[in-house]
């Protein structure tokens, strides 16, 4: 695969590009997009084939027969994770957002709270409010450079009123890889407060080397209470396929959200269920691990870039492709550190700010793009703080 080809994406409905200059009024002309967690890369070639012999074939009618498409999850889950999957436990959404709406609306009611770490990903908090749920912050601290939660203070933010907690593992924006002691705490928080848990590990297959990935599935005595999602669309790059699953090992949880998928009348679309099927096969394994050694290397050109620059501090990325950057140090307002960035380097990047408590001082980039577009966004950022140097 070369990750080195340059596509231009411009004026094909995509959000990243042609939404840049409307959303953040950096030019489409020369503006670098490095906001929206999408890769500027193709998908391996085992998806285009599914989608082409689609195409060959014609027809484009209700899907039928999904087994293999449940046994590529399965095989995948214990492949690449060691973890046991059967086929009822699946459920496929319209994608993850969907499938943390569809569970708050399972599980709670309106008024009830629901926890969040923050500052976390965005969406999360927006579908709870948007389900007149109330996000509980429970704030995060950086110790050594990287997040930790805080269990010692969390007990007293909340008040009994809580129903569920949302995990993001790996973590989104920070690119934590949560040790199995960490998400053994999780745990024993949601049975302390008898929250349904609900761990959204869409990156879980994006980890850089030297850390191992843990899915909570694999936490004893959570499972009574446990939601898994999982999906190909960020290991792969089909995030338009909007396709998603939510996995439940208890009955007495799937029993539950078969009643709310059925009530609301869901069901997948075809053409995800085929790029899945054929994204989670020995020849999108040997893609993924080529993938993560060329994120790898732009992970260690960005960070070396943007830490060479006073006052900027790029959290130590241990997984995802979501640099997560620090500019306390600068001494600057919010307001004027994305300035220069989105003004003066003309990058589109995701404001601190919309992940909750935490995120006041700092922005997101993404790194899923060609080394060369990399190098020029720190070549870039160097130039618009070079008051500082």
């Amino acid at each position: 695969m070369n990750f080195d080809e340059i596509i231009d994406r411009h004026g094909t409905h995509s959000v990243k590009w042609d939404m840049m200059e409307k959303i953040y009024d950096v030019p489409a002309e020369d503006g670098i997009a490095m906001w929206v967690a999408d890769m500027d890369f193709r998908p391996p070639e085992c998806v285009q084939k599914a989608l082409q012999g689609m195409l060959d074939h014609g027809v484009y009618g209700y899907y039928g027969d999904d087994a293999p498409y449940r046994d590529a999850i399965r095989w995948w889950m214990q492949e690449r994770h060691g973890w046991a999957v059967e086929r009822d436990w699946i459920f496929t959404t319209h994608g993850l957002v969907n499938g943390t709406a569809m569970c708050v609306d399972t599980w709670t009611d309106p008024g009830d709270g629901v926890v969040l770490f923050t500052p976390v990903y965005h969406a999360f908090a927006k579908v709870i409010k948007a389900n007149n749920r109330r996000v509980v912050e429970c704030p995060m601290v950086i110790r050594d450079g990287r997040y930790e939660m805080d269990f010692d203070n969390y007990d007293a933010i909340l008040d009994g009123s809580e129903k569920m907690v949302v995990l993001c593992s790996p973590h989104n924006p920070g690119g934590r890889v949560w040790s199995r002691a960490e998400l053994e705490q999780v745990a024993d928080f949601a049975k302390k407060h008898d929250l349904i848990l609900v761990s959204d590990e869409i990156h879980h297959d994006l980890v850089m080397p030297g850390h191992t990935h843990t899915p909570m599935s694999l936490i004893e005595g959570i499972e009574d209470r446990l939601v898994m999602m999982t999906a190909t669309t960020k290991t792969f790059n089909i995030a338009g396929s909007h396709v998603g699953n939510v996995i439940i090992a208890d009955e007495t949880l799937r029993v539950q959200f078969a009643e709310r998928m059925m009530g609301l009348g869901l069901s997948p679309n075809s053409f995800g269920l085929y790029m899945a099927e054929a994204a989670y096969s020995p020849e999108g394994a040997a893609w993924v691990d080529e993938l993560i050694a060329y994120l790898n290397g732009n992970r260690k050109l960005f960070d070396q870039g943007i830490n060479a620059v006073p006052g900027l501090k790029s959290m130590n990325l241990e997984s995802t492709y979501l640099a997560w950057v620090d500019f306390e140090g600068t001494g600057m307002d919010m307001a004027e550190f994305t300035r220069r960035v989105e003004k003066d380097a003309r990058i589109a990047v995701n404001h601190g700010p919309t992940f909750g408590t935490g995120g006041e001082s700092f922005l997101r980039f993404n790194l899923a793009t060609p080394r060369s577009v990399v190098e020029e966004a720190v070549a870039r950022v160097a130039r618009a703080f070079a008051d500082l140097q």
